[in-house]
């Protein structure tokens, strides 16, 4: 799949989804947010991929939302805002529900909604020299919908640092507060080692369904055990599973 600023790229079941907009910094206008929608929604559904890398072709990873086209929100009604947010508000959906193992691979700044895509994804590498932040505040604007998701990552205080001072952080303060997993020199090629390390340990039944439960555990004590169980159950009668248990009374290795 190609399109005019979003290129696919797949090496067996490793999908690379890469924004081509480096003019802009791969800030993000419409058009952005419809291809990289449209890209997650076909390999989200596409059995062959099992792992989905989320990257930029150069430059910055993501610069946020194309200033000049933001600026033009004003004349919006109030209904067309609000289209205008959902549809963005859809593609973060899809990268966190993603029935796949998701990475971001950052190489530059990763701001604002940018930064917000970075962080949706399962593990986020990061280059030492990026940087993160949510510099929304600072142009009188609110990172609404990035804090939906950050509520469960940080912790109040590392909340309000995060959102509240509008800061530049580097890949190191990132990485101390949860947000990034690894920084790494060469991070394409630790990305790419990472990937196939774990598509051959792991098996992509086990974890659709286990981020699956961690998007929809209920929040109440009894009715998460229960929903636990249940999944527990269902779990037990997949191939995968059979197929694990059987090679591992048998000591047999198994490759995914």
């Amino acid at each position: 799949m190609s399109n005019q600023w979003v290129i696919v790229e797949r090496s067996g079941p490793i999908a690379e989804v890469i924004m081509n907009r480096p003019e802009k910094r791969n800030a993000l206008n419409p058009d952005l947010v419809m291809e990289l929608t449209a890209a997650f929604s076909e390999l989200n559904e596409d059995n062959s991929v099992r792992l989905i890398v989320l990257k930029s072709k150069e430059g910055a990873f993501c610069a946020g939302a194309d200033l000049s086209y933001l600026n033009s929100l004003s004349q919006f009604t109030h209904q067309e805002n609000i289209e205008d947010s959902t549809r963005l508000k859809n593609l973060f959906e899809l990268i966190y529900h993603s029935p796949k193992i998701t990475v971001s691979q950052v190489e530059g700044p990763a701001l604002a909604g940018g930064c917000g895509l970075a962080f949706l994804a399962d593990f986020c590498f990061a280059t030492p020299d990026s940087t993160f932040g949510y510099t929304e505040a600072r142009i009188g604007f609110i990172p609404a919908l990035v804090m939906v998701y950050l509520k469960e990552k940080l912790n109040q205080n590392q909340m309000n640092e995060w959102l509240l001072t509008a800061q530049i952080f580097s890949a190191d303060k990132a990485l101390k507060d949860g947000l990034v997993y690894a920084v790494e020199e060469n991070v394409g090629a630790k990305v790419h080692d990472f990937a196939a390390q774990l598509l051959k340990t792991v098996s992509s039944e086990s974890t659709s369904r286990i981020k699956n439960m961690m998007r929809n555990m209920p929040t109440d004590w009894n009715e998460s055990l229960s929903y636990a169980a249940e999944q527990n159950a269902l779990a037990r009668k997949t191939d995968d599973c059979q197929k694990g248990v059987s090679a591992f009374l048998n000591k047999e290795k198994i490759s995914w």
